[in-house]
């Protein structure tokens, strides 16, 4: 018979339920306020479902009736500076944490109507919820995208489990500025089960961020049962692998919430990392709208009956009422007084009578608000210098690539503190894989933060940094093709953040990846990004050619308050070009193409490492192409007056990638070319770009995948037959050597 040892967690794992002390505890001032919110939110979802009835909101409306005890409970012991993200069924908790920030202890909901602040506040999130311009978000957020900066929340999310990642990014700030403030993170049982929550839970407990990661397990995802999602299904369960300590409490009891809630946050005040709360309550109605889940069939009458038994809200009034602290009389004046604030705020938005209701005309956006925050407007490159290698101020020669990566990023974090480079194996190697890093993991030990394999979490999480606004991240994803790992965080979130929440909110991050094609990785190593990221207008792309344009080009993305994405590639590391010997404070304008070699025959429209390689291959054939190193790739980023100055005089137009015809950047541009340009072009615009499949680890193969010096000499050979022109004769010491 084998030795055994009974193992322990090495966090604690509690149930957590009240008793009639705690209740008489908490005192009649702060009871009235739980009930005095829970009665707000429950009177603003009927307001939502009889709005969903008349057809007046337009998408989801997901009903938080039934779950307002475990919003109520846990948000009472935060303030303004605390923050909290949610879920797409999140009006409780952002009702909830907005009454926080703006109620005022000394109204008493059972004597008065509710204040101003608190009915503009109510019209401006049902406005949202209606997509309306008076909205938190102006209208693009609606039901499922709420978001109060000031208030501390900082946005609810249709994607399950999107959210977390984003708050683990706010409590690293949170823990960073040391001023005790915590983040709430509020998912379903069905959010459990996705990447981005165990990602994120791990690099929570790894690096002691003060976040409370609230589960509400209502027992349904849609229409799939918990026992049909997970095994273990007390959720609270989950802490154990992460050694974060977890209570499971019944989240109809919003005492026990709350009691639970103090519990985590005295612990997360103190430094102590996060934790985990379980709150088993239940939803009234379907997944979405105003019909009960009984209605199709997953669900029995007799199990909703039993549930709303015991109402939070009811039990709530009914504890009150015991301890004589509250009357029957009082309790029906505070519902009324909400429902009165409702009735105020629907009339507000909308006119008619009865089923022939409608939303004022005149509150809906303006359609020619469609695109408009989309990205920012760069008036913070307000003062900056921008230089060009032929004007530089300072002395420049030739440097290596890659120390220019890394110089540049030294010297950012040597004069901005908020700056800090996070991904994964950066603080060893001598500088990561490719020496991106190299000498700042010692210059810069609490700012160069290796993480786990988890592109998800960490990704997330410095998409969360970047909407706190404190800290400027510097994401590295080793290889690009890792994007696709990370693709929600990188495009649902961060890509759509600015616009989707309004169009004020700055997301200043930046990721660094490299295109690894022809290094003989395969083919999720050899990925070009461009043409994934061109898809996502929220980002901007720069793509540099040379240690001078780098250094340039990097100071501008640590500079622009959006996303930016800096390629970087393989081929170009080891290359040696002129570069900034001293100066590397300098700017360089994004959406700024530059000219590398004039020429009066076609017009060669390329990036990254195709730059110096188109180049050299024109001078090879003797050929009077013009070179114009785009540099920019997004679609903002575009310059085409240097493009379109280049074709007006040229005719003609090649369109240069290295990597494959699909996920491919190439067909973007050469469509916008032939619109823009198409009574300039002697001929359709030319491309030249790999295979359709990605690059294979067979050096054979992989050569075939991709562009080189022989694919673009055959593509330049097309250009000029195109056009009925011969090609030159060789020079006299190629024709030897042939």
């Amino acid at each position: 018979m084998p030795r055994t040892t009974k193992l322990d967690y090495a966090e604690p794992w509690m149930e957590i339920a009240s008793t009639p002390h705690d209740w008489k505890k908490l005192g009649a001032a702060e009871l009235l306020r739980m009930l005095y919110y829970q009665h707000l939110i429950r009177a603003f979802e009927e307001a939502v479902l009889n709005l969903e009835k008349l057809g007046l909101v337009h998408g989801p409306a997901h009903s938080s009736i039934g779950q307002e005890g475990g919003a109520v409970g846990s948000v009472m012991l935060l303030d303004s500076r605390d923050m909290i993200t949610g879920a797409h069924r999140g009006h409780h908790q952002f009702l909830a944490k907005g009454l926080r920030h703006i109620d005022d202890a000394a109204y008493d909901p059972r004597r008065a109507p509710l204040p101003g602040a608190v009915e503009d506040f109510l019209y401006r999130t049902l406005a949202e919820i209606l997509g309306l311009a008076d909205g938190f978000c102006k209208g693009r957020g609606g039901s499922m995208h709420l978001r109060w900066v000031e208030a501390g929340a900082m946005g609810t999310n249709a994607i399950v489990g999107g959210g977390v990642p984003i708050a683990n990014g706010l409590a690293w700030a949170q823990k960073r500025r040391n001023k005790g403030e915590v983040t709430f993170t509020y998912f379903g049982d069905g959010g459990m089960n996705i990447g981005a929550v165990p990602e994120s839970m791990n690099l929570a407990a790894l690096w002691g961020l003060p976040i409370c990661f609230f589960v509400e397990n209502n027992g349904y995802a849609v229409s799939t049962t918990l026992d049909e999602e997970t095994r273990e299904t007390r959720l609270s369960s989950r802490g154990g692998a992460y050694a974060i300590p977890a209570w499971r409490v019944d989240g109809m009891d919003p005492v026990a919430v709350r009691l639970a809630a103090q519990m985590a946050v005295e612990r997360m005040r103190a430094g102590k990392g996060p934790t985990i709360i379980e709150a088993v309550l239940y939803r009234y109605f379907h997944h979405g709208g105003s019909v009960p889940g009984s209605a199709f069939g997953y669900r029995k009458k007799d199990e909703e009956s039993s549930w709303m038994a015991r109402d939070p809200l009811e039990r709530t009034a009914r504890e009150m009422i015991a301890l004589k602290w509250l009357t029957e009389d009082e309790n029906a004046a505070i519902r009324r007084h909400c429902q009165d604030a409702l009735h105020n705020a629907v009339a507000r938005l909308v006119e008619g009578e009865g089923s022939q209701r409608r939303i004022r005309a005149a509150l809906w956006p303006r359609p020619e608000f469609r695109d408009q925050g989309l990205r920012g407007d760069l008036s913070e490159f307000e003062g900056a210098r921008f230089e060009e290698l032929e004007r530089a101020s300072g002395p420049t020669g030739e440097l290596k690539f890659i120390d220019a990566v890394a110089r540049v990023m030294g010297r950012r974090m040597e004069t901005d503190e908020r700056v800090f480079c996070l991904g994964e194996d950066i603080h060893r190697l001598k500088g990561g894989t490719n020496g991106a890093t190299k000498g700042l993991a010692e210059r810069f030990p609490d700012r160069i933060i290796p993480t786990p394999i988890a592109e998800q979490g960490f990704v997330g999480l410095a998409g969360g940094v970047a909407q706190d606004g404190q800290y400027r991240p510097v994401v590295e994803l080793m290889y690009a093709d890792f994007a696709l790992v990370a693709a929600d965080q990188l495009f649902n979130q961060i890509g759509k953040a600015r616009h989707m929440f309004g169009g004020d909110s700055p997301m200043p991050l930046v990721l660094r990846t490299k295109c690894a094609i022809g290094t003989g990785y395969g083919s999720q190593h050899s990925m070009d990004p461009a043409g994934m990221y061109a898809m996502w207008p929220g980002w901007r792309i720069v793509a540099p050619s040379t240690p001078f344009d780098y250094v340039g080009l990097m100071n501008s993305a640590l500079r622009c308050e959006d996303p930016v994405l800096v390629i970087e590639h393989t081929d170009l590391y080891n290359t040696t070009a002129p570069g900034p010997l001293e100066d590397l404070d300098y700017c360089i304008e994004l959406g700024k193409a530059k000219v590398v070699r004039r020429g009066a025959a076609f017009t060669v429209l390329t990036y990254l490492a195709m730059t110096p390689l188109a180049a050299e291959v024109a001078e090879e054939m003797g050929l009077d192409a013009e070179i114009v190193d785009l540099r920019s790739l997004d679609r903002a980023g575009l310059d085409w007056e240097t493009i379109g100055e280049s074709i007006r005089k040229t005719n003609n137009v090649v369109v240069l990638e290295q990597g494959p015809l699909t996920v491919s950047y190439g067909a973007m541009l050469a469509d916008e070319v032939q619109r823009r340009f198409f009574d300039h072009l002697d001929q359709p615009v030319q491309r030249i770009h790999g295979g359709e499949a990605s690059p294979s680890v067979s050096k054979v193969l992989e050569r075939a995948a991709f562009v080189g010096a022989g694919e673009i000499r055959a593509g330049f050979a097309r250009v000029m037959a195109e056009m009925g022109r011969p090609l030159p004769a060789a020079p006299a010491d190629q024709a030897v050597a042939a």
